[in-house]
């Protein structure tokens, strides 16, 4: 019984030294991981403008089309333009602001 509880304590005074080495090593390991970060951010930024391009895009192309669908609603008169109005500007709106709010953070 007693030799159970010794061998029980010496497992876990190991394991504790090992957290505690893996602790200790840790910082070492994460300063290659602040360059890799600031690479992938400039690397973000080369690709961003474009990117807010194509996005800005579709979301013209998306008020385009809720466009023409709200007109033929309309002229047919359904009843929930209001709905299809809401739904497709909203997605435009949404397209056309959110690049701006990235750019903010990779500025």
């Amino acid at each position: 019984m007693m030799k159970n509880f010794f061998a029980k304590k010496m497992t876990v005074k190991k394991v504790m030294t090992v957290a505690l080495v893996i602790m200790a090593l840790t910082p070492a390991f994460a300063q290659g991981g602040a360059t890799a970060i600031s690479n992938a951010a400039s690397e973000i930024r080369d690709y961003w403008d474009p990117v807010k391009l194509i996005l800005k895009a579709v979301g013209g192309l998306v008020g385009f089309i809720g466009g023409l669908r709200v007109y033929n609603k309309w002229t047919n008169g359904d009843q929930d333009v209001n709905k299809e109005i809401l739904g497709y500007g909203g997605a435009m709106i949404f397209l056309i602001v959110v690049p701006e709010f990235v750019t903010a953070f990779f500025a």
